[in-house]
């Protein structure tokens, strides 16, 4: 398992929406410290930049499918600076190991921002390869399938993350994607990996 220094850390998650609590004059007054943001997915790229120049502790993202982590500099379309983009990769951020896959399953004809079945098992298995040991959280955009996957096609859960969660034991997955909470709760565990899963959609403060 990952060892790594046993204290509690202040974690903001976001995901899919501009919240206006967050984008605003005076952000982050009123929110206690924070050791880490975890973006995962569809938050355009001026509002990862805000995140990024608003607050003392690290910022890590995923692409979404919208893939809107972008930013324009005169004629020059480039992605948010001062974030960390973690799809697939490990990053070791706050004293903790994080593991990052953007975007979703394949459901319409688009590249952008959606991978089929193969590219999932490739990119994640290639994830696990380069984590090399247990992971402390798993960030993507889709949700793993469960309590949290949508109910139609564009919105389900893919089976490939839930993969990596039981091989990799990450203590705490976000993900985005799912806008409706259809009566879902904002969390769950996971049983067969024991992984706390978390919907990042709008934002949300979390101890960890």
């Amino acid at each position: 398992m990952v060892q790594t220094q046993a204290r509690t850390r202040k974690l903001l998650v976001l995901a899919d929406y501009v919240h206006p609590y967050v984008y605003r004059n005076g952000f982050p007054s009123g929110l206690p410290d924070v050791d880490l943001v975890l973006a995962a997915g569809d938050l355009p790229g001026y509002y990862l930049e805000f995140l990024a120049t608003q607050m003392t502790a690290p910022v890590v993202y995923v692409p979404g499918n919208h893939e809107n982590e972008y930013v324009r500099d005169g004629d020059t379309r480039m992605l948010a600076r001062g974030v960390i983009n973690a799809h697939g990769r490990v990053v070791e951020v706050a004293g903790l190991r994080v593991a990052g896959w953007g975007g979703v399953p394949k459901y319409r004809d688009s590249k952008e921002g959606q991978y089929t079945e193969l590219q999932a098992r490739w990119g994640l298995g290639l994830l696990a390869v380069r984590a090399r040991r247990d992971v402390d959280i798993l960030l993507t955009h889709a949700p793993p399938p469960g309590p949290h996957a949508g109910s139609d096609h564009a919105h389900r859960g893919c089976g490939v993350i839930q993969g990596f969660m039981e091989r990799r034991h990450p203590r705490l997955v976000v993900h985005g994607h799912i806008h409706e909470y259809e009566g879902k709760k904002f969390e769950y565990t996971d049983q067969a990996s024991g992984a706390r899963v978390v919907n990042a959609y709008g934002y949300h403060l979390l101890d960890f």
